[in-house]
């Protein structure tokens, strides 16, 4: 990284030497201030990556592990028993799962059959049955998962990625969250705490709102689309970047006087990366152009239960085309069911299971999936036993998450949880090793991915953190 006195002197230099790019068009003028001693400037890894991007698919609310992924069929000979956490009032015994399961792929991975479509990817997919985190409540489980800590604001898993990577393409925002709830933690999951502002998530859209009008359907259900302000209807481009000139001009001069002040460094590279997207953001989050085949594929229309998540499955695989480094999608439909499992869990499946399957075959087909790192996980599993008779209650201490591509061993499932699914004995992966993992399959050194603040080197996974070599292809 560079110090913060070549720093100022680049921006210094930038601000001094705009009339070089006279004759420049303003789309290569933007680029060659961004490419100048930016932080967003694309970087050399610690070692060769097997990932280039990271699709991150975030169920929220705590998928249960025993009635998607983790075969328990013991749990049928001990049903209505009581478990050791019978002083839970609302423990009603041990409840198997409603759910029939099979192997699928020549792997002969095991998946209930609220997966049919993710299923025929089983031979890509590995899935970490040995899962556990700390707490389990939503909103510290929520927090740690995205950023390794439940107990302070860090930054979060897509800003470090994006601090270790650099873009790939300089006219888009390197961190794009999907959706992102309000909830449970809100921005501190996809901001960039101490790293430089320049780093957290652009969001587009939220988890109460529907943030996608439908062009592909000639329903025009928000003016302006998905991501507002895109357009400037009172200045014409070239009176922008005159204005902007200025702008900039009088903020390198505030950072000659402090010397160091990265929250202006961070406004000048800001407002650059946003007078660029004007120009690329717009067609990248149309999706009219694409295919009836590909949009009944992804389970995109009008009154169709796939419809919303399979819209932002459909632009992970088009803004992973166009050099973004980590997509975040959040599920439609929480996945905390303490009541009516029966009827509840089918629901957040089917608006979720083909548009993924959908996006893993596109990725593939466009021999994207090698390098992109599909992720699907939620903050923690479901317990074994019962609550209310109906439900199951939070269970941190075992789960299962899965990943496809980027390096990732598929058709393999990577240690286990105990004969009923509750506790992670076998292979046990914590968040920081799965943190770490990423990181390294990102091409990124976890214990030398730091950033230096309040005297300390901090970075994702703290003082902790295995890589899970056995998953690595």
């Amino acid at each position: 990284m560079q110090n913060k006195h070549s720093r100022r002197y680049a921006l210094k230099s930038l601000s001094s030497g705009f009339g070089y790019l006279a004759f420049a068009s303003l789309a290569q003028q933007a680029a060659a201030r961004d490419n100048e001693g930016s932080r967003l400037a694309a970087k050399v890894t610690h070692f060769p990556a097997t990932a280039k991007r990271v699709i991150f698919l975030s169920m929220n609310g705590g998928p249960s592990h025993v009635d998607l992924f983790d075969h328990k069929p013991n749990l049928a000979d001990y049903e209505g028993r009581q478990t050791a956490d019978s002083a839970v009032a609302s423990n009603k015994g041990l409840l198997p799962s409603p759910f029939k399961f099979a192997r699928h792929g020549q792997s002969g991975q095991w998946l209930s059959e609220l997966s049919p479509n993710v299923a025929k990817h089983a031979d890509d997919i590995c899935f970490i049955n040995s899962m556990h985190t700390d707490l389990p409540n939503h909103s510290q489980a929520f927090i740690q998962m995205h950023t390794g800590s439940f107990q302070f604001t860090r930054p979060s898993l897509g800003a470090w990625s994006l601090y270790g990577l650099g873009t790939e393409n300089s006219n888009l925002p390197g961190f794009i969250t999907l959706n992102p709830p309000s909830e449970n933690g809100g921005a501190r999951n996809y901001g960039s705490a101490f790293l430089p502002a320049v780093y957290q998530a652009t969001k587009i859209g939220t988890n109460q709102i529907p943030e996608f009008y439908a062009k592909i359907l000639g329903i025009d259900k928000e003016p302006g689309g998905p991501l507002k302000n895109m357009e400037n209807t009172l200045l014409t481009k070239q009176q922008q970047r005159r204005q902007l000139d200025l702008i900039r001009d009088l903020n390198v001069h505030k950072l000659d006087r402090d010397v160091y002040h990265p929250e202006i460094e961070g406004a000048i590279e800001s407002f650059e990366l946003a007078f660029r997207m004007q120009d690329e953001v717009p067609g990248l989050l149309d999706v009219s152009s694409e295919t009836e085949a590909t949009l009944n594929d992804y389970g995109i229309g009008n009154g169709k239960p796939t419809d919303r998540f399979g819209r932002q499955c459909l632009l992970a695989r088009l803004m992973a085309e166009a050099g973004v480094r980590f997509i975040e999608l959040t599920a439609p439909k929480s996945w905390d069911h303490h009541f009516q499992l029966q009827t509840a869990l089918p629901e957040s499946c089917l608006a979720t299971d083909q548009p993924v399957a959908a996006l893993l075959a596109d990725l593939k087909a466009r021999g994207m999936l090698k390098d992109t790192l599909v992720v699907w996980a939620g903050e923690f599993g479901r317990t074994p036993y019962a609550q209310s008779g109906t439900g199951r209650d939070h269970n941190n201490k075992g789960f299962t998450l899965w990943m496809a591509g980027g390096g990732v061993k598929g058709g393999t499932a990577y240690g286990a949880t105990d004969e009923l699914g509750y506790a992670a004995v076998e292979n046990p992966v914590h968040i920081h090793d799965w943190h770490a993992t990423i990181l390294h399959l990102l091409g990124l050194d976890h214990t030398k991915l730091t950033f230096n603040y309040a005297g300390r080197n901090f970075r994702l996974t703290d003082v902790y953190g295995n890589v899970v070599t056995d998953i690595i292809a």
